[in-house]
């Protein structure tokens, strides 16, 4: 029996042979040619590359290899990664493209009445959010208030091209949204679910977004997830109103318009982060595609790994107020342990006043541009940051001494080279020597210690006898027993002081964000920095039988819930490992 590799959006697991296949079939010059115009070059065929900006072509395709790399940016893959990579699909959804274009059906194997019955919940709550931003769209177009609605659109410069990209409709003033759709019970506890009807104490039901010009919120396959919704004139509270947190939508995972510029595939080497959605949107309309927004949270550590996964470089936007800068510092904490010697974080402040949206219109894309080029760097930032909080002047010794203890926490939660850089400019401050000053703040013996930084979350190997790396290696075998781990359960892992823990979570989301695909999971650790994790994972030994694989499984679970309740990490664990046993009984009913 061929090893399924994980969960599509539909039915159950696609088998690997089906996929193996599936790459035998396609022509991957083909595949290329229609997208990227391909030229022969000896054996094969070369194009500048579609994933960076060059004059000269390194993108090289072998017919022979079935494979793309270029010797530039070091992108490379099959067919598959391709259609993921370029056109921004989900690893699912580019293999039922790739199939319908050769006229082969995706077989699906059959799930678990438990996993279909949560699946089939979440597909609901898709299907509502979608049909309702279909009918806040309609509402645009038709309604009473719909030419104020498209005058207030135009009055910031988003012209109807721009509205139909990012989905934009109006909530209408009228508490009309189930008469509208004809709710019956079933949908209307599904948009009580979705967060798009509210509730209040009485009981009484409500549409949460009134007379508000409405921004679909999508995650990266593309599916509408939340709303935002924003007032049209000054007098209305709040400015913003989003969906609260659902089981589709957590906003420390979502970037609003990622989605838009995956698919736009814009070239830039670079990231903006901004605050507001309608920053994101101005900026597309005039022709600034990597932009993307949190929504209504601070970044989070999880914002950053999503994004350090599309780019390099992140340039974060912020207003030059105090909210503006406390959230540049909070951006800055968080980034300091992740920042690795390839990535590059970098922060722009707009005056008083101002956001993207209004610099933008008022200085045209090349002023903004010229504003993103000379943002500050993370040194500069973080040094003016702290000479701003030395109770004496720096120019004075008690100044100095104050910097340089308020610096050391900071130098030794960064990685890489970057605390020997970041050493090397305070000494330049302080007027100290690099090497007097490294005596000082004891950065050699606390080096060692630098990856224990309590909101690091990148690790590069797991120890030898780690349960983790046990329970993904049954993971692995078994992609399908990681639906076990619901949201709260891996909000706990996240939050946990264990850094194993946190990696683990990490694991369970790409998974999550893929459709139990195991091939998603083999590509996020395929990478220079946890290579060796997927080694260690491979090399480990399990036995073919479900019934002693789920019971090690349970095993290292309850270690794990253990832990968390000991800790105090978690107050839900104890209930996490109640779902899990359940979990496995109807797994053995199933069987039975």
């Amino acid at each position: 029996m061929n090893k399924p590799v994980g969960f599509g959006a539909k039915k159950g697991s696609i088998p690997r042979s089906f996929i193996d296949d599936l790459l035998a079939r396609a022509d991957i010059v083909q595949l290329i040619n229609q997208r990227v115009p391909l030229k022969k070059a000896g054996v094969g065929y070369k194009a500048c590359c579609p994933f960076h900006d060059e004059k000269t072509p390194s993108f090289n395709v072998s017919p022979q290899k079935q494979f793309y790399h270029c010797f530039g940016c070091g992108a490379s893959g099959d067919a598959l990664k391709f259609l993921t990579e370029y056109d921004g699909l989900s690893f699912v959804d580019a293999i039922e493209q790739l199939a319908s274009m050769h006229g082969m059906e995706v077989p699906r194997e059959e799930m678990s009445p438990q996993a279909q019955q949560k699946q089939q919940k979440q597909q609901d709550l898709y299907d509502v959010t979608l049909m309702v931003a279909k009918y806040y769209r309609q509402q645009l177009k038709n309604h009473s208030n719909a030419k104020q609605v498209q005058d207030y659109l135009k009055s910031r410069g988003l012209s109807s091209d721009i509205a139909q990209q990012y989905l934009i409709g109006y909530a209408p003033k009228e508490q009309s949204l189930e008469k509208s759709l004809q709710a019956s019970p079933t949908l209307k506890k599904q948009l009580l679910e979705a967060g798009i009807l509210g509730q209040n104490d009485g009981g009484a039901v409500y549409s949460r977004f009134r007379d508000r010009v409405m921004f679909p919120i999508r995650d990266t396959r593309g599916r509408v997830i939340a709303f935002g919704g924003r007032v049209m004139s000054a007098e209305q509270q709040p400015k913003y109103l989003n969906s609260p947190e659902t089981t589709i939508f957590h906003k420390s995972y979502t970037l609003y318009g990622l989605f838009e510029m995956r698919q736009s595939r814009d070239r830039s080497n670079h990231i903006i982060v901004v605050e507001g959605y309608m920053d994101v949107v101005t900026l597309a309309q005039f022709g600034i595609r990597n932009s993307v927004a949190t929504l209504g949270t601070a970044i989070t550590a999880e914002h950053l790994d999503i994004l350090f996964r599309q780019t390099s470089e992140i340039v974060f936007c912020f207003d030059g107020d105090k909210a503006g800068k406390k959230a540049a510092w909070k951006a800055l904490e968080l980034v300091l342990p992740v920042l690795a010697d390839t990535r590059v974080v970098k922060f722009l402040f707009l005056a008083d006043g101002e956001d993207p949206d209004s610099t933008v219109r008022a200085e045209g894309v090349e002023g903004f541009k010229r504003r993103v080029a000379s943002a500050m760097s993370l040194s500069q930032f973080l040094f003016a940051g702290l000479q701003s909080k030395t109770a004496s002047p720096v120019a004075s010794i008690e100044g100095q001494q104050q910097l340089i203890a308020l610096s050391k926490p900071y130098i030794l939660s960064a990685q890489g080279a970057m605390p020997d850089l970041l050493t090397k400019v305070l000494a330049d401050i302080v007027e100290l020597p690099v090497w007097r000053l490294g005596q000082v703040m004891n950065i050699r013996v606390a080096s060692t210690k630098r990856i224990q930084h309590k909101k690091q979350f990148e690790v590069t190997n797991l120890k030898a006898k780690s349960i983790i790396l046990k329970l993904a290696a049954i993971i692995f075998k078994r992609p399908s027993w990681s639906m076990v781990f619901e949201e709260s359960v891996l909000l706990d892992l996240e939050q946990s002081a264990n850094a194993e823990f946190r990696f683990f979570a990490q694991m369970m989301r790409v998974l999550q964000e893929n459709g139990y695909l195991i091939d998603s999971l083999i590509s996020w650790l395929n990478t220079p920095s946890r290579e060796k994790v997927l080694l260690q994972i491979n090399n480990i030994p399990l036995q073919d039988s479900d019934d002693i694989l789920q019971n090690q499984f349970t095993e290292i679970i309850q270690q794990i819930m253990n832990d968390l309740v000991e800790k105090k990490a978690s107050k839900k664990a104890a209930q996490g490992d109640k779902s899990l046993q359940e979990w496995f009984e109807i797994q053995k009913k199933n069987k039975s």
